[in-house]
């Protein structure tokens, strides 16, 4: 996915201004900040605009995959101009991006909006979104990956609570359909545990969760990708750390990065504001040549064990067959001896 390549060499810009209310509750630390947004909540048979924040689509038959899926849920599926642009590797120019996210924001006729695939170069756009057109049309946006970055601004920027979760071209399984359909149909108040064993297993190892730090506690879910999430360090374009549950994942990264990711977030402050921790699935996150390596035991151990926060990992969240759909901004109840988060509010407006 080159995620990493394109991280290496981005500068993040800094810029726009942030909406300023009476009563903040999250937001970025640098800007005064805006308070909560609940989306609409997702109209039956509406219409669900698709559009390619980050990297291009190589393959047409993913556009009609991805249309598929949608009027498979049971919706319209609207394409964002743009779409089928590209530029290098990104699907069309930071402006033609931008665009079509704002567009589909500012649609009367668009319910919600779900990304196309993540990869790269989301963060590229931030500065280009009309946070004041989002805030004033909040509708659910769902993808997961690079589409970290668009999670943690609109919720920074905008005040929006948005959905880590599959995006258009992802492996729509029976279970994304469930999460789906309880998540936007249902308005569930969502409990996150992994599934139990398969049925050829004697103890589950395939869903297995970790303790790392036992207890329970409270309090606004924020996180995603780790490698985009860091990449916006510096930024306004981060939610306030202080008192949140943190949630984790990522993909192709040898410990050693982890590491310093991991370190990245300590020093600018992050680790020691969070009530809690969940880290997810780490696809492929396996050392590499050399003298040897640190394990992802030693990196909780020295980064998240001393923090004395309830805190677990293994959780069914990332670049995985069947992830959760988890409400970024969203109050959610963290139980880390039985590896659980749930939702304590409705993540969407009346």
């Amino acid at each position: 996915m080159n995620k990493r390549t394109f991280l290496k060499s981005l500068s993040v810009l800094a810029a726009g201004a942030s909406l300023a209310t009476s009563q903040p509750l999250i937001g970025a630390s640098h800007t005064a900040t805006p308070t909560l947004v609940k989306p609409k909540p997702l109209k039956k048979g509406g219409t669900i605009g698709l559009c390619s924040p980050s990297a291009a689509t190589a393959e047409h038959a993913d556009i009609i995959l991805a249309k598929g899926v949608i009027e498979a849920l049971g919706y319209k599926a609207k394409l964002a101009p743009n779409i089928l642009a590209r530029r290098g590797h990104l699907a069309g120019t930071d402006a033609q991006r931008a665009s079509d996210l704002n567009s589909l924001f500012a649609d009367p006729h668009v319910d919600a909006i779900v990304c196309l695939r993540g990869g790269s170069g989301a963060a590229r756009i931030l500065p280009l979104l009309d946070y004041a057109t989002i805030r004033n049309n909040p509708k659910p946006l769902m993808g997961y990956s690079d589409i970290t970055a668009l999670h943690n601004a609109l919720l920074a920027k905008a005040g929006l609570i948005s959905f880590h979760g599959p995006n258009a071209t992802s492996d729509w399984n029976p279970f994304h359909v469930a999460q789906f359909k309880n998540m936007f149909e249902q308005c569930q108040l969502m409990r996150y545990q992994n599934l139990p064993k398969a049925d050829d297993e004697l103890v589950n190892s395939q869903y297995l969760t970790q303790t790392i730090n036992a207890g329970q506690v409270s309090g606004r879910l924020i996180g995603g990708n780790l490698t985009v999430l860091t990449a916006l360090a510096g930024s306004d374009y981060l939610p306030d750390f202080n008192g949140a549950i943190l949630f984790l994942e990522d993909i192709d990264e040898a410990p050693y990065r982890i590491d310093r990711m991991m370190s990245t977030l300590k020093l600018m402050g992050a680790l020691d504001k969070i009530a809690g921790f969940v880290f997810g699935d780490c696809n492929d996150c396996k050392p590499g040549r050399g003298y040897g390596s640190l394990t992802l035991d030693d990196i909780f151990a020295d980064y998240i064990k001393p923090l004395g926060i309830p805190a677990y990992r293994g959780a069914m969240i990332g670049h995985i067959k069947r992830q959760f759909i988890l409400p970024v901004g969203s109050m959610v109840a963290l139980d880390a001896d039985k590896g659980t988060l749930q939702m304590k509010e409705t993540a969407f407006s009346s």
